[in-house]
């Protein structure tokens, strides 16, 4: 396994980490969807295990996360493996649920879920803590008291390094010199590459400011491991957030097909595969610390594994570009 560090900071990630959205089943917040099919912990478990003997020691979550259950099953999970969580880098976040709070960044809600989180990962200090998003209020209201907020569990040992996650260059754009994050997160995929690209907004960000990029959903929530056949679609249950993507619907995943024929073509036709090139794709990319694909048994993440030893040139790069560009 290889290590990247984060930003300037002495924290350094294995490339292959893992998500852990999926620890938290079906879910809904503010009458939203938010969540994925339930998993089981045994699975989760053999999993995990599976991760940490290949030298994984990374776990990303978030309070949202089955509103804290995904946060609760890996300190459980890590016990039950006769782990120390302190051993790992844990990530957690703040800003998707806000409970009573009149917004998710109010500082003393912030600080609740640091707290909260805290109890629920069985920790005294939580490696990286994001900002979940970019939206701060009107006029970035709540942004000023949301750094100051991180500025003072870092103080206080609470937090360990700050990081950023948004769905836009002008959220990272704003956010990024009053947060003065070490490590920005969102997806970074060979569908939706415009975050980690180094001549990109973010990618020039990253660059001035030192930090480091992770990327989620570097599978594309597993289409481009091509599993889905647009003529019998697959169907979600309520509660898991794929049920409302339209890239699950005939048209897309139809589309999709003749794209991945071609990467089949070059790179080999099996799930494992697919699921090496898809993240060394991602962690070709210079700014990339590392890449967070979400898990639910053993299976899923020896395929995941599979990234660490693939390598691209540039002109497997560019071939990848080529063959899913106008998707």
């Amino acid at each position: 396994m290889n290590y990247r560090p984060l930003g300037r900071t002495d924290i350094a990630v294995s490339e292959i980490s893992l998500g852990c959205w999926t620890l938290g089943g079906l879910n809904w917040v503010d009458g939203q969807v938010n969540g994925w099919a339930e998993v089981n912990e045994d699975d989760i478990t053999a999993a995990v295990k599976r991760a940490v003997d290949a030298g994984v020691n990374h776990f990303d979550n978030a309070d949202v996360y089955g509103n804290g259950r995904a946060e609760r099953m890996l300190a459980r999970v890590l016990k039950t493996l006769g782990l120390k969580s302190e051993q790992f880098i844990v990530a957690t976040k703040v800003g998707h649920f806000r409970g009573t709070a009149e917004h998710a960044y109010d500082p003393i809600h912030i600080r609740h879920q640091c707290e909260q989180s805290l109890r629920n990962l069985q920790r005294d200090y939580v490696d990286i803590y994001y900002l979940h998003h970019g939206d701060f209020g009107p006029d970035g209201e709540w942004l000023g008291g949301a750094a100051a907020t991180l500025d003072a569990l870092v103080k206080e040992g609470k937090v360990r390094i700050k990081g950023q996650s948004a769905y836009s260059d002008a959220d990272f754009a704003r956010a990024v010199p009053v947060v003065k994050p070490a490590v920005l997160q969102s997806w970074g995929n060979a569908l939706r590459p415009n975050f980690i690209k180094p001549d990109s907004a973010v990618g020039r960000l990253l660059a001035e400011h030192g930090m480091s990029f992770v990327a989620f959903s570097p599978l594309q929530k597993g289409i481009l491991l091509d599993k889905f056949d647009p003529d019998h679609p697959p169907t979600f249950e309520e509660g898991d957030v794929r049920s409302t993507d339209a890239r699950f619907q005939p048209e897309f995943l139809r589309a999709m097909k003749p794209r991945l024929a071609r990467l089949k073509t070059r790179f080999g036709a099996t799930t494992g595969d697919l699921a090496a090139v898809a993240l060394r794709y991602v962690l070709n990319h210079p700014n990339v610390a590392c890449v967070i694909p979400g898990f639910r048994n053993e299976s899923q993440v020896a395929c995941n594994l599979g990234g660490v030893t693939r390598r691209l040139s540039d002109e497997d790069i560019a071939f990848i570009d080529r063959a899913l560009a106008s998707t």
